[in-house]
């Protein structure tokens, strides 16, 4: 990628993520954007098609470094502690950006992504088990609940509670 579009789109982005972690995505324009990052509209609209495209793509980039994190996703359910424990590696590494871009409104997204993400990876790598209601059951609430588990319990140290989080996990695992 050229320099000058790799300077501009990092101009954006830190930009955005600033003007993000002040407000709700709704209250951003793109006018006080641009002019933060001292670039035109022009030069937005060559790259993006409005704010939420710009959040939208950004949002992809951090559900595919959590789902990167995990060691052959599409073998997932042989080893649920790992999938549980890598996913979780992968969202504490974006930890700030996730804070900022999934608050609000979009609090609910990441989770959301991710598990969209992850079983479409294992239901093309093994479409026995799309119409699987366990496989679907245990995938989300490893994927759902322990997020929230995380969220809601950090006070015990993100170790323990990944741990902890894991053997769930891996017993739910065996119920299929």
């Amino acid at each position: 990628m050229d320099i000058r579009i790799e300077k501009t789109k990092t101009a954006i982005h830190n930009t955005f993520l600033e003007l993000r972690s002040k407000k709700p995505l709704e209250k951003i324009t793109i006018k006080e954007l641009c002019e933060k990052a001292q670039i035109n509209k022009s030069t937005f609209y060559s790259h993006y098609k409005d704010i939420y495209d710009l959040s939208d793509q950004l949002e992809t980039d951090v559900v595919a470094s959590v789902i990167e994190a995990i060691p052959n996703p599409q073998n997932c359910l042989e080893d649920p502690a790992v999938l549980a424990k890598n996913m979780f590696l992968g969202y504490l590494s974006r930890d700030t950006i996730i804070r900022i871009l999934f608050s609000g409104t979009r609090a609910g997204e990441l989770v959301r992504k991710v598990e969209y993400q992850l079983k479409k990876i294992l239901f093309d790598a093994h479409p026995e088990y799309k119409q699987d209601p366990s496989v679907n059951v245990v995938l989300s609430y490893t994927v759902y609940g322990g997020y929230y588990a995380f969220f809601e319990n950090r006070q015990y140290g993100d170790a323990t509670v990944v741990d902890i989080i894991s053997q769930i996990s891996s017993e739910a695992m065996n119920l299929l």
